[in-house]
């Protein structure tokens, strides 16, 4: 933007020369020209100068904005309305809920690990029974405790960005119709089941991942974090800025302006002596 506005007093300052030798010279015609010329640049930067005052004033209301806002969390502020926060309590409930969700989701494809595919079943036992054999399969890393705290994965677990992976290796070829599938090949697991697993697996991984972030954006903190780096370091500026684009324009308007007077009273006083040298 520096650049245009450097351009755009080039300009004015070039018609601001021209006109004031045309109207020395006594090119009236010229000068009209430059007149009609001026005037459509000068609404233009007019219209701009009121655009970057607009801009200022949003820019500075919305910072006034932030800042309060992320100041007084408890008070009544103008973002409220836009950003229903709940309180720290039930948000730490939410993530408490969502923590259990993932562990209740562990548990159970590792029920199915345990009891299903690493067991060898009689034939008769349908339909546990799907001709597993081979290695027995690991089983999925829960990463809470029972009280959901941390929990670190204990040797032979798998955690959730490698079990899809691991659990491929396990796969087995399968025949028959579909829900009485048996395995072909040596595997602990049908491609139906593994695919069941792998998007159990999957939720829980979002879950996981996800939900502090989610909490996060429930009880603000999030958002305040943001309105506080933005209050810091882009707010100064942008309001500096817009404010010196908008002043900048006002002084260019204003030169352009008196230069066109000059230029019309100029030459009508040329031209009035003409005629009185003529009389």
């Amino acid at each position: 933007m520096e650049h245009e506005l450097f351009a755009v007093a080039a300009v004015m300052a070039g018609l601001s020369i021209l006109g004031f030798l045309f109207s020395v010279l006594g090119l009236r015609f010229l000068v009209s020209l430059l007149v009609i010329a001026a005037w459509i640049l000068l609404t233009n930067t007019i219209i701009s100068s009121g655009l970057f005052l607009l801009l200022h004033n949003v820019v500075a209301d919305t910072c006034v904005a932030m800042g309060d806002w992320v100041a007084h969390p408890q008070a009544h502020t103008a973002l409220d309305d836009i950003l229903p926060c709940v309180d720290v309590a039930t948000a730490n409930e939410s993530l408490y809920r969502s923590q259990e969700v993932t562990s209740q989701l562990v548990a159970l494809v590792n029920n199915v690990v345990v009891n299903i595919s690493n067991r060898n079943f009689p034939p008769g036992l349908r339909p546990l029974y799907f001709n597993q054999s081979g290695p027995l399969m690991p089983v999925l890393c829960n990463p809470f405790n029972p009280d959901m705290s941390p929990r670190r994965c204990a040797p032979g677990e798998v955690d959730f960005g490698s079990a899809a992976r691991e659990w491929k290796r396990f796969e087995c070829q399968t025949t028959g119709p579909p829900g009485s599938e048996l395995c072909a090949t040596p595997g602990r697991v049908t491609p139906a089941a593994y695919g069941q697993m792998t998007a159990a697996t999957s939720v829980s991984k979002g879950l996981y991942e996800f939900s502090p972030f989610l909490v996060q954006l429930q009880d603000c903190s999030f958002v305040r974090e943001t309105f506080t780096s933005i209050t810091n370091y882009n707010c100064p500026g942008l309001e500096q800025y817009s404010r010196d684009v908008y002043v900048g324009l006002v002084v260019i308007s204003a030169g352009v302006m008196l230069s066109v007077v000059f230029w019309m009273v100029h030459t009508r006083h040329r031209r009035r002596r003409a005629m009185r040298k003529q009389l």
